[in-house]
């Protein structure tokens, strides 16, 4: 017997948080690409450019933000029975590889300069106001970001929450940088300031892939959940031996298949009236959940499971 939980997620509310939030960082991220490429070429800041090519990704990336609040809008259908929230998942790990390449093509334009040991100008003064402008613009950009992932309980928005924190440090640092290399008049500074924002975009890149890569490969669930849906089982009369149980997220909501037993001698309908108990239970334990389902067996008939986990793998 199966029992699947009724009910879908507000995805309504999600995607209204998701727009908002990408037409945020879309015109934020927009205006300070333009600036930092245009005052990093006017200003001879090699670094400056760098942090300009990192905020156009990011307006790409606000761009992606808006296509997938469309996807995920759309109701289940038969080509898509769990929905189109995974979108949102894949949309993340797209964000990392174009995070990625944007790093490593700064890496080898900064080596080149470093390696070729070309004499290169102090950057100007307004590289270093412009990266000013930048830290406090990035560091609103971030807090929208994560207050409004948080409200969504959005991967995809929580990932830019990071990238956008990442981007003040990095944006610190070329201030750093360009302050070193015009009090010292050595443009060769900038140049190195370039190189380390590179190597910190491919840090970030490689945490938020990780993340992503693990809501696909249906990872990530903690002790502490399977622990609730434990207990939500033990709070049930009637209900026994919870095993196979699976945990997946969707777009920021629980999937969960659980195996229960009950005794033999009870009827279909009290075994139904058991499960639902059981789902009701988790429901009150566990957020956002997208669906469960209930698979009821008769006590003692257990077989050896190639998957899903039972309470011994939490001794």
């Amino acid at each position: 017997m199966e029992i699947a939980a009724q009910g879908a997620p507000d995805l309504d509310k999600k995607t209204r948080l998701i727009k908002i939030a990408s037409l945020t960082a879309l015109i934020g991220n927009a205006a300070l690409a333009i600036a930092q490429i245009a005052i990093g070429i006017y200003a001879g800041s090699l670094a400056v450019i760098g942090n300009g090519i990192d905020s156009s990704t990011d307006v790409a990336i606000a761009i992606m933000a808006l296509v997938v609040s469309r996807i995920i809008s759309r109701p289940a259908d038969a080509g898509h029975p769990w929905g189109h929230g995974r979108a949102e998942t894949v949309a993340t790990a797209i964000l990392s590889f174009a995070l990625f390449f944007a790093g490593a093509q700064l890496i080898i334009s900064s080596t080149g300069h470093i390696i070729s040991g070309a004499e290169r100008e102090a950057p100007e003064l307004p590289a270093l106001i412009v990266t000013l402008v930048v830290i406090v613009v990035k560091f609103f950009l971030a807090w929208s970001q994560h207050a409004l992932g948080k409200k969504a309980d959005s991967l995809m928005l929580k990932a830019n929450a990071k990238n956008m924190s990442a981007d003040v440090l990095l944006s610190a640092g070329v201030l750093a940088g360009i302050g070193m290399s015009m009090f010292f008049g050595i443009g060769m500074i900038d140049s190195v300031a370039a190189l380390l924002v590179g190597l910190w975009v491919i840090k970030s890149a490689i945490g938020i892939f990780i993340e992503a890569n693990t809501e696909l490969m249906d990872g990530g669930s903690s002790r502490e959940f399977y622990k609730a849906i434990f207990d939500a089982v033990k709070s049930v009369d009637g209900a026994e031996s919870p095993h196979r149980v699976r945990m997946r997220r969707i777009a920021g909501y629980w999937d969960i298949d659980i195996d229960i037993e009950v005794q033999p001698e009870k009827t279909v309908l009290e075994g139904h009236k058991i499960a639902s108990l059981v789902e009701a239970a988790i429901k009150a334990r566990v957020d956002n959940v997208y669906d469960i389902v209930v698979h009821v067996e008769p006590a003692g008939s257990a077989e050896e499971e190639s998957f899903g986990l039972d309470e011994k793998a939490f001794p």
